[in-house]
């Protein structure tokens, strides 16, 4: 009889029972095709996505979607959304690759522009905001359908993970874009027109075509309110004159109450101030001494007689300073001494040698006793305040060596502050400087500067203190040819010594007490004394009794 077609059966033909209705498929057997029979057994089923290995794929690829963000997509099945990421991913990095190193300069230089730094810092939160949504879609994409529990919260732990990898250097980024924004638009101002600023052409390496570089800086001690009411008095007055191709740096003091401050004829300056700035009688008019210079002489001439400048009193500071020294000072940096401590703070510190007690507080004049001291010693770490008072401190001194000290903070903020450390500290750093430092130094210089800063760092810093009855110095009746001659033997002398200092492999180049240090002691030179002194000597380990 022929067979039911509506029966199964085997290869033989024999006819296999039918499951009863309600109870489901018939299950897959094996047999003999022989026709044995032997047992049936049902097939091993296949092995789930949801098992151990499946899932432990899906991490791996959410790793390599993470260092190559759209490549977990691909491998997901998602073959257009990760080819389209992973495309936008490489060309962008291979084109800021390109441009950074085809136009190194150029692009540093347009990356200290205050609004390009806004826009990255906002860059860089979106990057980061993208980068950490394709990390969780490449899991989820991934993840088995069955996963369990546990498998759930590993995967969950692992993207939280990788977020935070990718996530937290880009916000770091950020903020240190932010921040360099914030400084930049609101320390480095805009170009105006002072007659004091010198012409740059090139803006991206003006250090080609400008041999050297002085910037006036300024002390300001104007304690609590007295900027706003009686004007800031500059007490510290130092000239860093620097050559733009070796860095070689050296650093000139005049005295707070130096008298008879000169104009240079053609200036406009020296139509109202014929004399200088003097008072024809009596040289010892504090009022006309050079502190005072900052206050007083914008009230006797026309706000526009340098040109359109916000910053007249530092105008008239550097013509004069700069005719005293027969140098032409290019800008002005001013830092109000209350919160000079800030900004050594910020930079975690500084290490000095102390070679005698230097008093915290204290009025010599009115016999008020200082509230503390900073005792002798060497190597010793610094932060903010006593920074401020090693800098400051008058009780019982004398204002030469309280200029002395301060080449020494001035030496030891110049090699300490290396770029891993500023960079690490650099919201602090910006917020000081927002509240403590002024110049005329213009936006576009920002990144010259920075390179010029780099260069000085490392070389050995010289300096002259003009002290009243030395080396023919009078404070009342400075002889300026002398001391313009003086001037232009020490920048001979910090070239030479540079020039030195990089042909010995022996020589220090830092100038710097570091807590590694062993205590240095100066010997007197035997050979003819210089013009001008090195910091490394004089501001290393030699106690004074």
């Amino acid at each position: 009889m022929p067979a039911d077609p509506t029966v199964p059966s085997d290869d033989q033909g024999a006819a296999v029972p039918r499951r009863a209705a309600g109870h489901g498929p018939v299950p897959q057997v094996t047999g003999d095709p022989a026709g044995s029979t032997a047992p049936r057994r049902a097939v091993t089923p296949e092995p789930t996505a949801a098992d151990g290995a499946g899932m432990g794929s899906a991490m791996g690829w959410t790793v390599l979607g993470t260092l190559l963000p759209g490549l977990g997509l691909w491998r997901s099945g998602r073959r257009v959304a990760g080819s389209i990421v992973m495309a936008v991913v490489i060309l962008l990095a291979f084109g800021l690759l390109a441009v950074a190193v085809t136009q190194r300069q150029g692009t540093l230089a347009i990356a200290m522009n205050s609004q390009v730094l806004q826009w990255a810092a906002l860059a860089l939160l979106v990057i980061a905001v993208a980068w950490v949504i394709v990390i969780g879609a490449t899991h989820l994409a991934l993840r088995p359908s069955g996963a369990t529990t546990g498998q759930r919260v590993a995967g969950a732990a692992l993207v939280g993970g990788l977020s935070f990898v990718v996530a937290a250097p880009l916000a770091f980024g950020a903020n240190v874009a932010y921040s360099a924004s914030s400084l930049v638009s609101s320390v480095f101002g805009e170009e105006n027109s002072s007659k004091t600023l010198p012409t740059i052409t090139n803006t991206v390496d003006p250090w080609l075509e400008k041999e050297r570089l002085n910037v006036l800086i300024l002390g300001g001690d104007s304690g609590t309110g007295r900027s706003e009411k009686v004007g800031m008095r500059a007490d510290t007055v130092i000239v860093a004159s620097i050559d733009t191709k070796t860095g070689s740096t050296t650093l000139f003091s005049l005295p707070r109450q130096t008298a008879r401050m000169p104009f240079p004829d053609d200036s406009p300056l020296s139509g109202y101030f014929p004399n200088g700035w003097y008072d024809g009688r009596d040289p010892k008019n504090a009022d006309y001494f050079l502190n005072a210079m900052y206050r007083f002489a914008p009230h006797y001439v026309p706000e526009d007689v340098l040109g359109d400048t916000k910053f007249l009193s530092a105008d008239i500071m550097k013509i004069s300073v700069g005719e005293a020294l027969g140098l032409d000072i290019d800008y002005f940096v001013t830092i109000n001494m209350d919160g000079f401590k800030d900004i050594i703070n910020a930079l975690g510190g500084i290490t000095v040698n102390v070679n005698y007690r230097v008093p915290i507080g204290g009025k010599t004049d009115e016999k008020v006793p200082p509230s503390d001291w900073i005792e002798p010693g060497p190597n010793q770490h610094l932060t903010g305040r006593k920074a401020l008072w090693y800098a400051r401190g008058r009780y019982g001194l004398d204002d030469y060596s309280r200029m002395e000290r301060q080449r020494c903070v001035i030496n030891a903020v110049v090699q300490q502050a290396n770029p891993q450390n500023v960079l690490m500290n650099f919201e602090k750093i910006a917020a000081a400087g927002e509240k403590t430092v002024i110049t005329d130094i213009p936006e576009s210089m920002v990144y010259p500067m920075l390179t010029l800063a780099n260069r000085v760092q490392g070389t050995k810093l010289r300096s002259i203190v003009f002290i009243n009855g030395k080396n023919g110095f009078s404070t009342l009746d400075p002889d300026w040819a002398l001391v313009r001659k003086q001037v232009k033997t020490a920048l001979k002398e910090t070239t030479k010594a540079n020039k030195k200092a990089e042909t010995s492999p022996s020589a220090s180049a830092t100038g710097t007490a570091s807590p590694s240090d062993e205590p240095t002691s100066v010997k007197p030179s035997k050979s003819a004394k210089p013009k001008s002194d090195d910091l490394a000597s004089e501001c290393a380990y030699n106690p004074k009794n």
